[in-house]
């Protein structure tokens, strides 16, 4: 047990060394977060990491830990926030980047508390895809990708599970000052001007016409 720990404390003392620039990415099923991340990834060079793909690929890979995580869906059980965390520290450090997307978590806010306690890191800022329900049904139950999931019950239900769990978290980092919302119901091209405009350094918006007036 002991070299689990010293183990766990050598990834977090490494990954403190990158100091690594962390951006929490959330958004309701359909809310259309992953099209726009992979649009920072290529304006703004980020590594996009999905809480979710890091999972399903621990469980792809046939280890023992994956296979443990395999077990745990299938019983319907929530794997243990340690167990996504070290994931998420594993690719950070494996990467030769700084600045990460996290997209779908934290889940909740124990996910959040055990972030920040494991990996010592605290978010740049938190970006927040806010989309009406019934336009994230349209977009979930017209898009043609063959998922068991995208039914009226099943849709509605994940909504439902996101806003439970997921506005706590936002509600924290709101109080933080560190919440940037996005009106995510809008055409993707005006979205991501949104979106550019959070993450062009100051400097950059004046020159780029994001902003008219320098401040004086």
């Amino acid at each position: 047990m002991g070299t689990v720990d010293i183990a766990d404390m050598d990834i977090t003392a490494r990954l403190a060394e990158k100091k690594p620039k962390v951006v929490f990415v959330l958004g309701g099923p359909g809310s259309g977060k992953g099209t726009q991340c992979a649009n920072i990834v290529e304006h703004f060079h980020y590594t996009h990491l999905s809480a979710g793909d890091l999972l399903r690929a621990e469980i792809k890979s046939g280890s023992e830990n994956g296979t443990m995580i395999q077990n745990m869906i299938k019983e319907g059980k929530i794997v243990p926030s340690e167990v996504t965390i070290k994931l998420l520290q594993k690719a950070m450090l494996e990467s030769v980047n700084d600045k990460f997307l996290i997209d779908g978590f934290p889940r909740n806010e124990e996910n959040r508390a055990a972030f920040e306690a494991v990996t010592k890191i605290k978010p740049e800022f938190v970006l927040v895809f806010n989309c009406p329900e019934e336009e994230m049904e349209r977009r979930l139950l017209s898009r043609n990708q063959g998922r068991e999931d995208d039914n009226i019950e099943t849709v509605r239900k994940r909504f439902k599970v996101f806003l439970e769990s997921s506005l706590p978290v936002i509600e924290y980092y709101k109080a933080k000052g560190k919440v940037r919302e996005i009106d995510a119901a809008k055409p993707v091209g005006e979205v991501f001007e949104a979106v550019k405009v959070i993450f062009t350094p100051e400097a950059e918006k004046i020159v780029f016409g994001f902003i008219t007036t320098e401040k004086r």
